[in-house]
């Protein structure tokens, strides 16, 4: 295959580098010097040093794989998957938790302390379990003609490639224990080669199964999912095309929260990990310090994860979400719970609100949880009804970032920031931070 030479593109050499890890960035990786360029290298830790080969060569920086480690850090841990080396899933198995940790507070902090100018004395860490912690999963579904075999489970890292797991360590003990029967199962179907995915939730009332398939099933295969279903004590879902959801066995799935009882559509987002979700609520609230007579606002509220938390806690909450579902889901929360405090309204934050029926009632408190987007369109607004103080959820640490420039400009000091450990293993970085207005408090 030919190649052609573009001025942003650098072949890279197969140069042999000897090199000592000093730090990781929040993907887990190695970051090394040589010669006054960063290397990033996989698989290597702070105080190990390796022979490593360049596999791409850019201007500010390169990145290598390690051909002889030459020590090990006492931090480096073996990782409990056997699928850990091909499995897309997990980075970071190999590194002590405690250090997972640290290096994404600290590579939080020093993001928005180079993007802001804030004052960051620490950062808090909530974590939780490193195992056993994922409530959600989506797995891709694989017939293989070659072999004539189902291959289930995630993504090889930066390939389409499925690679065919037997276990998943990180994933609730009553979901790891459906992946084999659950794989026996589909095998057997009629339809196994026109299946697109399969979701594993384990709600507070049970585990539940979400198939994706793309054509009608047969009898004999809703008959054969079922005695699966009832053979674990399973919820299972069927999906099709479109939105259309048929539940073949079980009753809607239930999450507990603040003593709370929310029920939500199979489909519905949710916090895949429960522990960490609840010191994140936990957290939200005492930041947040919600009183008697006050009026929050919950922008991006989803159906409520915190919002009817805070409902229990001030005079009245308006949640304001813009998928019209999980508004129903809110709502019907809400009042399942006896909060008539709490209302929600559909909205797309991004544009103009100002005729929304909520809008001009004025907050004392706003909370926000936006996607990976951030939520630049609605920062403007926040800064007009000028609350006392804000709660920002990210999952995003540059639109994070981004937004804290356009709330401190206009008038607010950041005074707490914590790292969310949501997704142990992974690369993703959560993060919440309390913004306080015209309190010249420095970062705690």
């Amino acid at each position: 295959m030919a190649q052609f030479y573009s001025a942003n593109r650098r072949v890279a050499t197969q140069q042999t580098l000897s090199v000592t890890c000093h730090d990781l960035d929040n993907f887990g990786q190695g970051v090394a010097r040589f010669a006054g360029k960063t290397v990033f290298v996989a698989n290597l830790l702070p105080g190990e040093s390796a022979q490593v080969r360049i596999t791409e060569d850019k201007r500010q920086f390169s990145r290598a794989r390690v051909t002889k480690r030459l020590n090990d850090s006492p931090q480096r841990v073996t990782p409990r998957c056997p699928h850990y080396n091909e499995c897309g899933g997990c980075q970071q198995q190999h590194i002590a938790q405690a250090l997972q940790q640290s290096s994404k507070a600290a590579t939080l902090q020093k993001l928005l302390v180079r993007d802001t100018g804030a004052v960051i004395d620490s950062v808090d860490i909530v974590g939780g379990a490193g195992y056993g912690y994922r409530r959600r999963a989506r797995l891709a579904l694989d017939y293989r003609q070659k072999n004539r075999g189902l291959a289930m489970g995630y993504r090889q890292a930066k390939s389409s490639e499925v690679v065919d797991i037997t276990c998943c360590p990180i994933l609730r003990t009553e979901l790891e224990q459906l992946l084999v029967p659950l794989k026996n199962c589909l095998s057997g179907l009629a339809a196994v080669k026109r299946l697109g995915h399969v979701e594993l939730v384990m709600a507070d009332n049970g585990p539940l199964v979400i198939l994706r398939h793309l054509d009608a099933l047969s009898s004999a295969d809703r008959a054969r999912l079922l005695a699966f279903a009832e053979a674990q004590r399973a919820m299972l879902w069927l999906a099709t095309d479109g939105d259309a959801m048929e539940c073949l066995q079980g009753e809607p799935p239930v999450y507990y929260i603040d003593d709370l009882r929310l029920q939500f559509s199979p489909r519905d987002f949710i916090q895949v990990n429960a522990e960490v979700n609840r010191q994140m609520v936990d957290l939200a609230l005492e930041w947040l310090a919600p009183q008697a007579g006050e009026r929050v606002l919950d922008l991006f509220c989803g159906m409520g994860n915190f919002t009817l938390p805070l409902a229990k806690r001030c005079a009245q909450v308006i949640g304001v979400e813009g998928v019209a579902a999980l508004v129903a889901n809110g709502q019907y929360n809400a009042q399942r719970n006896l909060l008539n405090n709490a209302l929600f309204f559909q909205a797309n934050l991004e544009e103009d609100v100002s005729t929304q029926p909520w809008y001009h009632q004025g907050f004392d408190k706003i909370l926000l949880d936006p996607a990976r987007a951030g939520a630049l369109g609605v920062m403007s607004r926040i800064a007009a009804w000028s609350p006392r103080r804000i709660v920002y959820v990210s999952c995003n640490p540059s639109t994070l970032a981004r937004d804290s420039q356009a709330l401190m400009s206009s008038g607010y000091t950041l005074a707490r920031v914590a790292m969310l450990d949501m997704f142990p293993h992974s690369g993703h970085l959560e993060s919440m931070t309390l913004f306080l207005k015209n309190t010249g408090v420095s970062a705690k």
